[in-house]
């Protein structure tokens, strides 16, 4: 908390009466967002695709890690896995949060696979492949300092989310 502080450059009172019930909301609170933040990722993915088709999207979602990656020297990752690992298993009310900001990012994913001819349950199910599948391609890229694990994933993932297009609902989309 001293750190938010010093860095907010802002009065230590001020944190408490922005965060009353102290660090487990602040991290809570910060939670939301990154989920919120992942969720508008992939709604301006999918409004700018090259390719709109699923493979399409996911690539584009994992070519934002990859940009990330480079960029930070692969010092960052996502703060959801981050929780999940240090303080979800003790804490009911950030394994919620956490819970939720991922729910907040299945969702856009799915509606744009729905919306790419995926049948809605199959888009539901692929959502969570999806985000499960770059979530570990990024602590895989980490821990390798390599990109590679992001590539070989939108590789091998991209025929079986193009094939789960329902051709018939698509040309009716």
């Amino acid at each position: 908390m001293r750190d938010v502080v010093a860095h907010a450059g802002a009065p230590r009172g001020s944190l408490q009466h922005y965060f009353p019930r102290g660090k487990d909301q602040l991290l809570a609170e910060a939670v939301d967002w990154a989920g919120g933040y992942a969720a508008r990722r992939v709604r301006r993915g999918f409004e700018s695709l090259d390719e709109p088709t699923p493979g399409g999207l996911f690539a584009a979602m994992a070519a934002q890690w990859r940009d990330e990656l480079i960029e930070r020297d692969y010092d960052g990752g996502c703060p959801l896995v981050a929780t999940v690992a240090d303080a979800a298993a003790v804490n009911e009310p950030l394994r919620e949060a956490v819970s939720s900001a991922f729910t907040g990012w299945q969702r856009p994913v799915a509606e744009a696979l729905s919306q790419l001819g995926v049948p809605p349950d199959r888009a539901a199910s692929l959502a969570v492949l999806m985000i499960s599948t770059l979530e570990g391609a990024v602590v895989l890229a980490r821990a390798h300092q390599d990109v590679g694990p992001l590539d070989v994933v939108v590789e091998e993932l991209r025929p079986l989310l193009d094939g789960a297009v329902d051709k018939r609902r698509r040309r009716s989309a």
